[in-house]
């Protein structure tokens, strides 16, 4: 046991991605072999993980780390603005986009704002939901240990990729389509720049998170045809979001913020290696 917890504490990004996928992915093999009956998604997979790595190798030092940043509200109020607004912005100005192009509009008086607004507000409690489940993980743990050992652009790319693959099962699902991995693998550009530019602020991440599934394309009672051209137009826009963040805000890829990076405190460093000592 002595073994693999410190394994754990040497490698804990290297662990916190292995119990993401193994969390999420848990059904896959039982499925494959006839036993399960469908495939499972966990969306909890990164919050769970991230809470197993810091209780086992980071203790009170990871969990104060964790917790001011989802409560990391004392950011300039244009910060809210784009955290909510840029989703809300692709979603809406791509259906007004897909019909330039001879698509449907939606009957804007039969949906249901209402509902939208209570989908936005579940999920910022839900942790069974993508926002909760994810942003925690994803962006309150790992983004800051990724930037104490790599650059950010190079941090995001890492990032980047592991969360579209993560995302693969919704694929076999047909829950999104394979365009929407590239469209993952982009939007994890904006939610780490946002992260980064806010002093690492989970908050503002998980805003963005809920604006941008809270209205959902099957909400817009749109021909499949017409869905199925906005989710590429989606994807474009996204990436050329992506894009435009790395050529234009080219400083923020370079060093990372001082607050968006995760040490363990010099004394629980200390203290770690004389238990090590101890045990050994």
């Amino acid at each position: 046991m002595t073994a693999i917890v410190t394994w754990i504490r040497n490698h804990r990004l290297i662990t916190f991605f292995g119990l993401t996928y193994a969390i999420a992915w848990w059904s896959w093999p039982f499925y494959a072999l006839g036993i399960a009956p469908d495939i499972a998604f966990l969306p909890v997979a990164p919050l769970a993980a991230a809470i197993i790595v810091i209780a086992i190798a980071e203790g009170k030092a990871g969990f104060r780390d964790l917790g001011s940043r989802i409560i990391r509200w004392r950011v300039p109020w244009y910060w809210y603005a784009v955290a909510i607004g840029v989703p809300l912005a692709v979603r809406f100005g791509t259906v007004f986009a897909n019909a330039g192009l001879g698509g449907s509009l939606p009957d804007w008086s039969s949906l249901a704002w209402t509902s939208f607004l209570m989908a936005f507000l579940i999920r910022l409690v839900n942790p069974m939901d993508g926002p909760l489940g994810e942003e925690p993980g994803f962006r309150g743990f790992a983004i800051p240990r990724l930037q104490a050992r790599w650059s950010p652009l190079a941090s995001v790319t890492i990032l980047a990729v592991l969360v579209a693959l993560w995302h693969l099962p919704l694929v076999v699902v047909d829950n999104i389509g394979p365009v929407g991995l590239i469209t993952t693998f982009s939007i994890t550009f904006f939610y780490f720049w946002l992260f980064n530019r806010t002093g690492g602020s989970v908050l503002l991440t998980l805003l963005a998170h809920m604006a941008q599934g809270a209205v959902k394309f099957g909400d817009f009672g749109l021909p499949a045809s017409d869905l199925a051209r906005q989710e590429w137009m989606e994807c474009v826009v996204w990436s050329a979001i992506a894009v435009g963040l790395v050529v234009f805000d080219r400083s923020i890829w370079r060093t990372a913020p001082e607050k968006a990076v995760f040490r363990l405190p010099a004394t629980d460093t200390a203290r770690t290696a004389d238990r090590e000592r101890v045990r050994s």
